[in-house]
C-alpha cells in the first residue's frame, strides 16, 4: 500500500508539521482545531472518530478524539452510531476512520468460527481477519468484555455461580442481551456447545443498561449479558457466572482504524491504550454512571491525569 498517494495521510502530516510550527510561533497549539479547520472553508480532511451506541465505548472514543486533537488533527465526532453491524458497514465504507473496538467480538465478527481465546492469541488472529482498508492499533490492558449475569438471590438459591452450573438447573433459562448476542458464539448456541444448556433469548438493545438490569432483576430473563467494566456489578445485585471453558473471547479495548492512516495515528493513540486498565476504565464509567458527567470532561480529564493532553 503505498501511502504518500493518500490524500488524507497527506494531510494528516501537514497538520502535523503546522503543529510543530505553531509550537514555535505565535501561534496557538491549544486553539479549538474544529475552529480552525473553518479557515479554509472544507474541513475536509478531518479524521471521522465513531463510537458504538454505548456510553462506555463513547468515553473512550472521546478519549482517542482529544488526544488526536491535541497533535494538531481535526476531528469530527459521529458517536452512538450503534451496533456492530452498522458501524463496521461506516468503517469499511470509509465513512469513518477510527473506533474504540474491543478484540474478541471484532474477531468473531469477521471468523465465527475462531479457536483464539486469550488475549494474545485474539490480538495476533485479528489483523488477519479484517478487510484490507481497515486495521487494529496496540490494544489495551483494560477489557470490557461482555458476561452473564444473574441476580445474587438466583445465585444463591440455585446455587448457581458459573456457567456450568445452568447443566444441573432444571427451570427455564432466558438470556437477554444486544439482538446480535443471538447469533454469536457464545449465544445459545455457544451455551449450548460449550455447557449443554438450551436457552431462549429476548432481545434487549441497551447494551447491558438499565433495561438489561431491571430484566434481571424483575425475572423477565434469568441472565442478562453485562460488561465486566460495568460499575452496577459492584453493586452486590448480581452474580457474574464464571466461564471456565473459556467460551466469551478476550476483549480488550483497541482502536479499529482505517489501515491507510494507521502509520500517522499510532504515535498518539498507541500511548493512550498502553495507559488505560481495566481499573482506569471501571473508573472512567463510575464517572459517567455515579457523577453523571459528560464524556468530554471524563476524556479531558484523564487525559491530563495521565500527562497525555497536549
Amino acid at each position: 500500500m503505498t501511502h504518500s498517494s493518500t490524500p488524507r495521510r497527506a494531510a494528516l502530516l501537514a497538520a502535523a508539521a503546522a503543529l510543530t510550527l505553531a509550537a514555535c510561533g505565535s501561534g496557538d497549539p491549544l486553539a479549538d482545531p474544529e475552529t480552525e479547520a473553518t479557515d479554509d472553508g472544507t474541513g475536509t480532511d478531518a479524521v471521522v472518530v465513531g463510537s458504538q451506541a454505548y456510553y462506555s465505548n463513547e468515553i473512550i472514543a472521546e478519549i482517542y478524539a482529544q488526544a488526536l486533537e491535541g497533535a494538531g488533527l481535526t476531528v469530527e465526532r459521529q458517536f452512538q452510531i450503534g451496533q456492530r453491524d452498522v458501524y463496521v458497514q461506516a468503517m469499511e465504507d470509509g465513512d469513518v476512520q477510527v473506533l474504540p473496538e474491543y478484540t474478541g467480538n471484532l474477531l468473531q465478527f469477521y471468523e465465527p468460527e475462531t479457536e483464539a481465546r486469550s488475549p494474545e492469541d485474539v490480538a495476533s488472529a485479528l489483523p488477519d481477519a479484517l478487510p484490507e482498508n481497515l486495521t487494529v492499533l496496540d490494544h489495551a490492558e483494560a477489557q470490557d468484555a461482555d458476561s452473564y449475569n444473574v441476580t445474587a438471590e438466583f445465585s444463591e438459591e440455585h446455587g448457581i455461580t458459573s456457567l456450568a452450573d445452568l447443566a444441573d438447573y432444571d427451570g427455564e433459562i432466558v438470556i437477554g442481551g444486544n439482538a446480535e448476542l443471538e447469533s454469536r458464539p457464545y449465544g445459545p448456541d455457544g451455551l449450548r456447545e460449550f455447557y449443554g444448556v438450551e436457552v431462549d433469548f429476548l432481545a434487549i438493545g441497551d447494551s447491558g443498561g438499565p433495561l438489561t438490569k431491571d430484566a434481571i432483576r424483575d425475572g423477565t430473563i434469568t441472565m442478562g449479558d453485562i460488561y465486566t467494566a460495568d460499575p452496577d456489578l459492584a453493586s452486590g445485585d448480581f452474580v457474574t457466572l464464571e466461564d471456565p471453558e473459556n467460551m466469551i473471547l478476550a476483549q480488550n479495548v483497541v482502536p479499529l482504524v482505517a489501515a491507510d492512516l494507521a502509520e500517522d495515528l499510532a504515535p498518539v493513540l498507541d500511548p493512550v491504550s498502553e495507559a488505560l486498565t481495566t481499573e482506569e476504565l471501571i473508573a472512567l464509567n463510575v464517572r459517567s454512571v455515579e457523577e453523571q458527567l459528560d464524556s468530554a470532561t471524563i476524556a479531558s480529564d484523564w487525559l491530563s491525569e495521565q500527562g497525555l493532553a497536549r
